[in-house]
């Protein structure tokens, strides 16, 4: 059983997207995504140092474009681009990639919905000092404990011995200084408190602009952050990319799901690594693929046959 997951913000590196751009159909597509983000994303993803790519306002529809040019190469220009697997996910911002990948939207009315996150979430942090920071290992209780007791929240929830705390620069700064016992407070290069209420003038702008989209069924199973679950209606799955900037991300749920299902094989999409390396530490015996450069899709494609379900490749 195959899953393909799309990463979240922070994977992004200067000049990832280089390689995808040689063949001139994939340019091509780019351009389109790019038109409808508004960015110049073959500039961003190629030329732009990693301080210009950082930005909220860049990085996410840089990700969800990039997640959509290697699935389109993938699948060979399949309409429905994540076409062969048996289940798919994304890491936040991801979620709005999957949601393109299953056909929940069109990859054009994916960038239109990233767009409007990506402004209403970098206007969101600029209003107040908010950031971000992992805390590694501990038990997580302990570590949920102390992210409450200086008043953040716990914003992603990765599984073994990671949980990201979200919240005010001082509150951040406080966890630091007395961080949870037997775990490690790393500050995250983020500029704002993704996934809690400091969001919420980027939630208001989402939903507007998500009143505007036609949403449809997935044609792959859709696994929701907001608690693990396969989301079987289009719209629902539209409403939780809505609540989504405001609501902690599980991840953890998400993973606990796959392993329910039986999943065998997870395919990464680029900027690959970081959902695998989480993988890694969390499903023990599921084969991992980080589809990163083109040269890796003869390889990319065996591994979806190898993984998917026989149900899935006849789809």
């Amino acid at each position: 059983m195959l899953t393909i997951v799309a990463p979240g913000q922070g994977a992004q590196t200067p000049g990832f997207l280089a390689p995808w751009l040689e063949d001139a159909d994939t340019a091509a597509l780019l351009a389109r995504l790019s038109e409808a983000a508004g960015l110049d994303l073959a500039h961003y993803g190629t030329d732009a140092d990693a301080e210009t790519i950082k930005d909220t306002a860049v990085a996410q529809p840089l990700l969800v474009a990039a997640g959509l040019i290697a699935a389109d190469r993938l699948t060979g220009g399949d309409p429905v681009p994540f076409a062969g697997a048996d289940v798919a996910a994304g890491h936040s911002v991801g979620e709005v990639t999957a949601a393109a990948g299953v056909g929940v939207l069109s990859p054009v009315d994916a960038m239109v919905l990233v767009r409007e996150r990506a402004q209403g979430m970098a206007e969101a942090s600029a209003a107040r000092a908010t950031t971000m920071a992992a805390v590694l290992r501990g038990e997580p209780e302990v570590v949920l404990a102390a992210i409450e007791a200086v008043g953040a929240t716990a914003a992603n929830n990765n599984g073994a011995g990671q949980i990201v705390a979200a919240g005010t620069a001082e509150q951040i700064a406080a966890l630091k200084a007395a961080p949870p016992a037997g775990a490690r407070v790393i500050p995250l290069a983020v500029a704002g408190a993704f996934h809690t209420e400091h969001m919420e003038p980027g939630r208001v702008r989402v939903a507007a602009a998500a009143a505007g989209l036609t949403a449809a069924d997935p044609v792959v199973t859709i696994l929701s952050n907001a608690d693990g679950t396969a989301v079987a209606a289009g719209a629902d799955y539209l409403a939780r990319l809505v609540s989504q900037v405001t609501s902690p991300v599980r991840w953890d749920l998400c993973m606990a799901t796959l392993a329910d299902l039986g999943v065998t094989g997870i395919l990464e999409l680029p900027p690959a690594g970081t959902l695998t390396g989480i993988a890694k530490r969390n499903l023990s015996g599921v084969e991992l693929f980080n589809l990163n450069t083109p040269d890796q899709l003869d390889d990319a494609r065996a591994f979806v046959a190898r993984h998917a379900s026989a149900t899935s490749q006849e789809a």
